[in-house]
């Protein structure tokens, strides 16, 4: 089978520092914030660069799974678009998907990490928000759509091309799209087979809090075969056809946890994919994938090092406890 990823290329620059604090307060959006003394000068404990963009993220796990991938996504012309191609190239990672923008740099993010592998983000999305939907591109079997920095039109162009072309679609909306709303986003979630979110999201989405999750499961179930809601150090949620499945995490300590989520949903989109052409056993699989997928990424620096390299083995596989119930 063949993945096209379609979303954001960035270069992101990490930054820890014991400095860092968190600060409570109402003047932030999720009630803490992240904060430094004013005027103050900082050591770093230290500096990782690497690329990022949930469209190079994600393609890097399908390519170390075995899944053939091409990556479509748009770069500035200057050196460090030049650097995505290069890692992508090195990753197995088609690249002939790239748009190349002369006017526009390369997305970058710079990343302020605490003790806890939590962290702010500061991003400049340059090239990324100027991606345009090309259907020069061969059959695929699947198209895994990440954020389009808000661009709808963009996203109806991609699903009008896969409901044509029969191709089955796995979605993560990014911010700009869900403040669309449900109401107006629910014909596009329609024409997917997964849809991707955190339970922040989910929340956000259904215009409820946090806490209600039967609400958030009542709004979402059925808007697509598959609908995950990821739950952080929990672990994650599937609606599937009037059943809420649940798969705890292992309970790893994080040292970072960007690109998590781009490890979960693409680790995910796999085990659907390789459930049926080996013949395993579908969600369950998906599942435990997933996490394994997700659990890598956040032991070690960078969005893209620590995500499987090749299948797990039946007894990585059984240490994800999964249940099941009626919804």
């Amino acid at each position: 089978m063949k993945v096209i990823t379609i979303g954001s290329a960035t270069l992101d620059v990490y930054l820890q520092s014991e400095a860092f604090k968190k600060v409570k307060s109402e003047k932030f959006l999720t009630g803490m914030g992240e904060c430094l003394a004013l005027g103050s000068k900082n050591e770093l404990k230290s500096i990782f660069v690497d690329t990022g963009g949930g469209a190079t993220n994600c393609a890097v796990t399908f390519a170390n799974l075995g899944i053939k991938v091409f990556a479509m996504t748009r770069v500035g012309d200057d050196l460090f678009g030049k650097e995505v191609s290069r890692v992508l190239r090195e990753r197995k990672v088609g690249t002939k998907l790239i748009q190349v923008d002369k006017k526009n740099q390369t997305s970058y993010s710079t990343l302020l990490l605490m003790g806890s592998g939590h962290r702010s983000i500061l991003v400049h999305r340059g090239a990324s928000n100027a991606l345009q939907f090309s259907k020069n591109i061969s059959k695929a079997d699947w198209f895994y759509i990440s954020s389009l920095g808000g661009n709808i039109k963009l996203l109806d162009k991609v699903l009008s091309y896969t409901k044509k072309n029969k191709i089955k679609a796995m979605y993560n909306p990014g911010d700009k799209e869900l403040k669309q709303g449900l109401s107006k986003l629910k014909k596009y979630f329609k024409k997917l087979e997964v849809l991707n979110l955190n339970r922040e999201e989910a929340a956000l989405l259904c215009k409820t809090k946090y806490e209600n999750m039967n609400v958030i499961i009542k709004k979402l179930n059925g808007l697509a075969p598959y609908v995950i809601i990821t739950d952080g150090s929990a672990g994650a949620f599937t609606l599937h056809k009037d059943e809420l499945w649940f798969a705890s995490s292992l309970g790893t300590k994080p040292v970072n946890t960007t690109g998590a989520g781009d490890a979960f949903g693409s680790g995910f989109c796999s085990g659907l994919i390789l459930s049926v052409s080996d013949g395993k056993k579908g969600l369950d699989y998906a599942l435990r994938l997933a996490i394994l997928n997700s659990d890598g990424v956040i032991r070690k620096m960078g969005a893209k090092n620590g995500l499987l390299e090749k299948l797990p083995t039946k007894k990585q596989l059984s240490k994800i406890k999964i249940k099941r119930e009626e919804i």
